[in-house]
């Protein structure tokens, strides 16, 4: 279980951090990441490499000054108590940074990724117009699953923000940390980060119904309790989402069961039947295109009758035979999409084999050869 950390009581410095200077840098190139090693120059993530930067090499003694300059007393003593911390950052009281600071062999390390005020909508993530069917829902749970880095985050900040400017609601995200900063259009929303306005997901969670939402994000559904607390929301009225790590909407439920004592699973089973809406799996993938960095490869299962059936009787692991004969419901198979996206020229065929879940199903599908779990169509 992880240790809870204190929350972000930091008062302003009276002089510009000497962190901020490099977390500058960053802002001018549009960099996702800034990263200091001792031993390295400090170094930006720019379309996803990571790239040296013509600072000098950070010593242990300048990574201790960059650090504790920025932090509070009781977040220092965390930190040298337990050898990491997540806290958020800002520059000019605009640019903001989700930061982590970690020890590795015996010294300071330091990851900050900046966080976007600009939320793009689905057309320039090339999400495709299923989501924002899914998005119109007014109850149920959501899930987006994938690997780290993979843009779930961005996927749902997407589908919150089109709901932001369709529907006159409150939505409330409790997220570790916020990525996404929204401004308030036809919906009300209201962040809330842990560490720094609540002290962790389950405190959150108790008083979420006490703060009227219509619709929440659960920035990553990763215990029992937070599972429970998302599906007890959207069995009672409200539109829930939330983040997994794995790989398709089969191993989601299988994550998701599995978060749960034996003698409780088949209950929870019956809950998320009749909860789930939508498992949208996706993986992000170098694109060949100009100007476009990376394109998302998805699956997307929308819970209908027989979904919601398969799930119940405990044979999810036919959800992808659901998928592939349910396409005019706006279902997409991942290897579809890879196929798709190779044809059109958005994606190298080598990374689709690497990304693909069956490469000889990929290899058929790209001689136009479609199967199915029990044979050739």
């Amino acid at each position: 279980m992880a240790t809870e950390q204190p929350i972000d009581d930091r008062t302003s410095l009276d002089h510009e951090p000497e962190l901020d200077k490099l977390l500058r840098a960053a802002i001018k190139t549009r960099a996702s990441d800034l990263h200091l090693k001792v031993g390295q120059p400090p170094k930006l993530r720019l379309h996803g490499r990571l790239k040296n930067t013509t600072g000098e090499v950070i010593t242990e003694k300048r990574i201790k000054e960059l650090v504790f300059e920025i932090l509070s007393p009781a977040q220092k003593e965390f930190f040298l108590n337990h050898g990491a911390l997540d806290f958020a950052h800002e520059v000019d009281g605009e640019h903001r940074f989700r930061t982590n600071i970690f020890r590795q062999r015996g010294m300071i390390g330091l990851a900050a990724r900046r966080v976007n005020t600009v939320i793009p909508p689905f057309e320039d993530l090339h999400l495709p117009a299923v989501l924002e069917k899914i998005s119109d829902n007014r109850q149920g749970l959501v899930l987006v699953a994938g690997p780290t880095g993979c843009g779930k985050t961005t996927t749902i900040a997407s589908m919150i923000n089109y709901i932001n400017h369709t529907c006159s609601c409150h939505i409330i995200t409790i997220e570790d940390p916020i990525e996404y900063l929204f401004k308030d259009e036809k919906a009300i929303i209201s962040q809330r980060e842990i560490g720094i306005d609540v002290k962790d997901f389950e405190q959150a969670l108790t008083y979420l119904m006490r703060q009227d939402p219509d619709v929440v994000f659960i920035g990553e559904m990763r215990d029992a309790k937070t599972v429970t607390a998302g599906m007890r929301a959207a069995e009672t009225g409200h539109l829930v989402f939330g983040t997994m790590h794995s790989t398709n909407a089969t191993h989601s439920v299988h994550r998701l069961l599995d978060m749960f004592p034996q003698a409780e699973r088949d209950l929870v089973r019956q809950t998320l039947s009749l909860a789930i809406k939508a498992i949208i799996s996706q993986v992000l993938m170098p694109c060949l295109k100009k100007g476009v960095d990376r394109i998302p490869a998805l699956e997307v299962l929308v819970a209908n009758p027989t979904a919601r059936k398969l799930i119940s009787e405990g044979r999810e692991a036919d959800l992808t035979s659901v998928i592939r004969s349910s396409q005019e419901e706006g279902m997409q198979d991942l290897t579809d999409n890879l196929c798709r996206l190779v044809k059109d020229g958005s994606i190298d065929p080598k990374d689709a084999y690497r990304y693909a879940p069956n490469t000889e199903e990929l290899k058929m599908a790209l001689k136009g050869i479609r199967t199915t779990t029990s044979g050739i169509l």
